[in-house]
């Protein structure tokens, strides 16, 4: 089976590579991303293998389904970016990875939970410039504050476990509450607007979707407590940037630590330091001393990329030896 992959990069390929020995598919990547007009390099191949900025709208998959396509499989949690009603439209199968390694992202937060307090970065740079000055890197102990999980699936609930044995006090926002999770955490879960107002500290972990977009916007932030620090390792869009500018400014938001951008499609992934940065709001958000951004690689552990490649690959040999995917499937066939 030949496999057209897209937007990819040099840390995943030999992984994939090295995991496709199991499988023997005909894979050819792709560095471009996959759009509407880049689909034509999809031709003859049964499988596209798409990664979080390309754009799978109703145009591309007109193409892809034009091209005799039979199946996307994302290397990804995420999905924001696929037109899924698009997908049932025209028997697309769609396959993802959802839980490739919770314990990376987790991770990953509280490093910048504990970058974005501690000042580690700022210090690093004036060492390496032989300043020894301590002026200007007072934190705070994490003990004893609170802490406001936004989504507690496998990621969020990791990253709560972390913070617990941090001695900090837990609040959970989900819709689906885990009182077991309540008890063993000495949590509490909590509506949205109490957590904002209880909080020291926020970290997103619910995924992008219409009721998720700019979740936190500037009536949240306002309602959110002098001072409160915020993590984003979810998807940019969660945030309003704007007002998250704008309450950076006043001085109301004590800081941000932000993985993921709304516009990080056009910025991220790129070496852009030879150019001119066209994003203005991006920009701006890089002039804030309180504000830590780091380019969309909390999923970056050699555990995470292993899993993916595997789950992806396994996905694509469910789909060619029965017509369907068993389990991380996002659409099915209806043949």
């Amino acid at each position: 089976m030949k496999i057209s992959f897209f937007d990819t990069h040099q840390f995943e390929k030999d992984i994939f590579k090295r995991t496709n020995q199991k499988y023997n598919f005909e894979i050819i990547f792709h560095e471009t991303r996959l759009d509407e007009q880049t689909a034509v390099l999809a031709t003859e191949s049964a499988v596209v293998c798409s990664f979080v900025n390309d754009k799978l709208n109703d145009g591309c998959i007109r193409q892809l389904k034009k091209l005799n396509v039979k199946m996307i499989a994302l290397r990804s949690a995420g999905f924001n970016h696929v037109d899924i009603a698009s997908c049932e439209k025209y028997n697309l199968v769609v396959s993802r990875v959802p839980g490739y390694s919770p314990h990376a992202i987790a991770e990953f937060a509280v490093g910048l939970l504990l970058d974005l307090n501690r000042k580690i970065h700022r210090s690093y740079s004036r060492v390496r410039e032989l300043n020894f000055s301590l002026e200007g890197l007072v934190g705070f102990d994490l003990y004893g504050k609170t802490i406001g999980v936004v989504g507690a699936g496998k990621i969020g609930r990791i990253f709560a476990e972390i913070m617990t044995s941090f001695g900090c006090r837990v609040l959970i926002y989900d819709l689906v509450p885990d009182y077991d999770l309540e008890k063993k955490l000495n949590a509490k879960y909590t509506d949205f607007e109490t957590l904002c107002r209880q909080s020291d500290i926020i970290s997103l972990h619910v995924p992008l979707t219409p009721k998720t977009h700019h979740l936190v916007n500037n009536e949240a932030l306002k309602n959110m407590k002098q001072g409160t620090f915020l993590i984003n390792t979810g998807r940019g869009a969660l945030i309003d940037a704007k007002a998250l500018i704008e309450n950076l400014k006043s001085g109301h938001i004590g800081g941000a630590a932000l993985d993921v951008y709304e516009e990080e499609e056009n910025v991220f992934f790129h070496d852009l330091s030879n150019q001119i940065l066209q994003d203005d709001i991006l920009a701006r958000l890089l002039t804030f001393p309180n504000v830590l951004v780091t380019s969309h690689q909390a999923f970056l552990t050699q555990e995470a990329l292993k899993n993916i490649a595997e789950s992806t690959l396994q996905s694509i040999e469910d789909f060619q030896r029965t017509g369907t995917v068993p389990s991380n499937v996002l659409v099915q066939s209806k043949n």
